[in-house]
């Protein structure tokens, strides 16, 4: 059989059309992985993650467990990274401290998420005066200075997680609520959701089965981003003392135990084990909410 030259262009010229063909799921996947400091923090928070949820298996000592022989004493092969002063093992308060922070991180994101999902949908959809309500609630929540409003709350209320929370989840909802909003308003004249709302559809209705779909890329990289603010905040209420409160570990709370002049210069690792876990974890979600930004957005090419 002869295979003339015209057969031989058509059948390369449709062959990339064949073999290229992706999912949008696949084609996102792949520009993640271009974003090679993304790939790497979520492998290392990969890493954290497992540490302290295995913390009970992998630290040799309780962490609250004290050895008053062992009192601020340098790492070494008992004691990975140390005592502090009252000789509880820093690498087991580490671990520990792990759950507590990004505990309090993740809730508070999911919290700002949620908040945010449902009054920039309402905003979006509805219009009108209920998105004049709505945004300026948004506007009074971004003109007060976060920080100063939760250490007034922890004050008054007292040192608490749900405070910390619930503190933190509701100041940074507006975030979030803008970018659904702004998306829900470019959306809701398409003619799919004119017909939708003319054929008598539920304005919840169409927000969870037409808004949310198309908001959700944004929001993912909201809420990601979010999750570092929080541990950010966490970790700061608890050095000043109106986070979570000892003897419970967290990476606050144990920068605070070490903020004396003598510990900063003498014992370094007191202070250096959590400020390093802060920081990588905060960076490692920043950098995993640009790889995610850069996947999710359709411009972005394959």
């Amino acid at each position: 059989m002869t295979v003339t030259p015209l057969a031989t262009e058509r059948a390369t010229a449709a062959a990339p059309t064949r073999g290229g063909h992706r999912s949008p799921g696949k084609m996102a996947l792949r520009r993640f992985l271009k974003h090679r400091a993304a790939v790497v923090s979520l492998v290392v928070l990969a890493i954290i993650v497992l540490a302290v949820v295995g913390a009970d298996l992998i630290a040799q000592f309780p962490p609250n467990a004290t050895d008053l022989s062992a009192i601020r004493s340098k790492p070494s092969a008992e004691h990975w990274l140390g005592t502090d002063g009252t000789g509880r093992d820093v690498f087991a308060r580490l671990l520990h401290a792990g759950r507590v922070s990004l505990g309090v991180g993740i809730a508070s994101a999911a919290l700002a998420v949620l908040l945010g999902i449902v009054l920039g949908s309402l905003a979006g959809m509805l219009g009108g005066w209920v998105d004049g309500l709505i945004m300026r609630l948004a506007d009074i929540f971004l003109s007060f200075p976060s920080l100063v409003v939760m250490i007034v709350l922890a004050g008054i209320l007292g040192p608490s997680v749900p405070t910390m929370i619930i503190a933190i989840g509701v100041f940074q909802w507006p975030i979030c609520g803008r970018l659904v909003r702004g998306s829900a308003l470019s959306i809701r004249e398409n003619e799919y959701i004119l017909a939708s709302r003319a054929t008598g559809a539920h304005p919840w209705w169409v927000i969870v089965r037409h808004i949310l779909p198309a908001v959700l890329p944004p929001v993912v990289v909201a809420g990601t981003l979010s999750v570092a603010g929080s541990i950010g905040l966490e970790a700061t209420l608890s050095f000043l003392g109106l986070g979570i409160q000892p003897p419970t570990a967290s990476w606050g709370n144990m920068l605070n135990e070490a903020q004396s002049l003598t510990v900063i210069r003498n014992q370094p690792w007191l202070w250096l084990p959590p400020g390093l876990a802060v920081a990588i974890t905060v960076l490692g979600v920043n950098f995993i909410g640009d790889g995610l930004r850069d996947a999710l957005d359709p411009k972005q090419g394959s």
